[in-house]
């Protein structure tokens, strides 16, 4: 058998190149709300970022959200998801 392919993503912080399922998705829904997925099921457009907060600042600095959404992001959109990653614990 063909060893399976893993699917590989890019942090919008760092701009590596890592497993999928070693980063966080962040959601956009149709309404325009923003989330993060911890388990990548959640409907809508998704961009991803590793699981640390230093990924977070720096996609804030450099604008990698605002690019893989094609949207303005407010600084309370990043404010909630500091919040949000801070809840998580890890799983």
């Amino acid at each position: 058998m063909k060893p399976r392919k893993i699917p590989l993503r890019k942090c919008t912080g760092c701009n590596e190149m890592k497993n999928k399922k070693e980063m966080i998705r962040i959601v956009r829904s149709n309404e325009g709300q923003f989330s993060l997925d911890f388990h990548g099921k959640k409907p809508g457009r998704g961009a991803y970022i590793c699981k640390n907060i230093a990924c977070l600042n720096l996609a804030e600095k450099n604008k990698g959200l605002e690019r893989s959404f094609k949207t303005v992001v407010d600084k309370e959109i990043y404010t909630e998801l500091r919040k949000e990653f801070e809840i998580y614990d890890g799983e």
